[in-house]
């Protein structure tokens, strides 16, 4: 699942949540657990909020 929201996210543009969601064709609740996740663990940030950016 990581993957898919990784993947959706590669397009290097700052996201919504419910956008990377239907990007990935995951449920919103459910990549917004995944995006806090990798938040957490620094492979994605939150350039402004409520927007979410792979760490380069």
């Amino acid at each position: 699942m990581e993957e898919k929201i990784l993947k959706a996210m590669a397009a290097g543009t700052p996201m919504r949540p419910g956008d990377i969601a239907a990007a990935a064709g995951v449920d919103k609740d459910e990549a917004a657990k995944i995006i806090k996740k990798l938040a957490a663990e620094g492979k994605i940030y939150s350039p402004k909020r409520c927007f979410y950016e792979i760490k380069k």
